[in-house]
């Protein structure tokens, strides 16, 4: 099994609404080595931080980021912690709690620094450098939409009326230390939907610790169904990816 360095670097309003991958709603404002460049906007969406559910449930979306950020559920979008803090980085995100005050940025910090399941703040690092790229990101396994998907690659789908219920449950289920993939990694794409996405690009694993072996990636690539495996490695603020080829050794004598 042979490695290849993939790349590497230092540190909606409606369902169907086109995204516009050079709009300025979200500027590309992560410089290499440094720690991202707050952004402020005048106008903001809003969000109500649901500590049970450790999501946000938007209340107000403003501008075109929704079109590739947050699931749909019943009418309703929710945003994982790594989207809510890296739109709040963008300055996009207005993020309140039950009472109605203002969550600030070091609140979620804090929260991703103290977590040890779901997103640490190594995999929010990774989101953070691929969505300033321009890819679409999404957790894998976790349906952006029940409108309409014809994928052959099918997230798991949340059923029944209770929606947060249900969301609580599969965010529950994704344990950080679980071997599988960790994020959906579709190319940047103008005609980009929920209710039909398609196949990602590639699917991508954060390696926690030492490097997977062999047999680990193969147990990965085999949950793949296909599509393309990239394993991702965060060491001291540098973010790595790297894809494996399959290749026969000689046999020795």
């Amino acid at each position: 099994m042979e490695g290849e360095v993939w790349g590497c670097s230092s540190r909606e309003d409606s369902d169907d609404e086109a995204f516009l991958q050079n709009s300025d709603e979200e500027e590309h404002h992560f410089s290499s080595g440094s720690l991202p460049k707050l952004q402020f906007r005048s106008v903001k969406s809003k969000a109500c931080w649901n500590d049970e559910m450790e999501m946000g449930e938007v209340i107000e979306k403003k501008g075109k980021l929704w079109v590739t950020t947050g699931i749909v559920r019943s009418g309703k979008t929710y945003s994982s912690i790594e989207e809510t803090l890296y739109l709040m980085e963008l300055g996009a995100l207005h993020l309140l709690d039950n009472c109605d005050t203002c969550i600030s940025l070091t609140d979620i910090y804090r929260k991703i620094a103290g977590r040890n399941d779901g997103c640490c703040w190594e995999l929010f690092d990774v989101y953070r450098h691929l969505k300033s790229l321009g890819y679409i990101v999404g957790r894998h396994g976790v349906a952006w939409s029940l409108k309409g998907s014809k994928s052959d690659h099918k997230p798991v789908a949340l059923e029944g009326s209770k929606d947060e219920l249900s969301i609580n449950e599969l965010f529950s289920e994704l344990q950080i230390n679980e071997l599988r993939p960790d994020f959906d990694v579709y190319l940047p794409n103008n005609r980009f939907r929920k209710s039909s996405p398609g196949d990602p690009s590639f699917l991508l694993h954060l390696s926690r610790g030492d490097p997977p072996s062999r047999a680990e990636i193969e147990v990965l690539e085999r949950q793949c169904s296909g599509i393309p495996l990239k394993i991702s490695v965060v060491e001291d603020g540098r973010i790595s990816f790297f894809s494996f080829d399959k290749v026969e050794l000689p046999v020795l004598p």
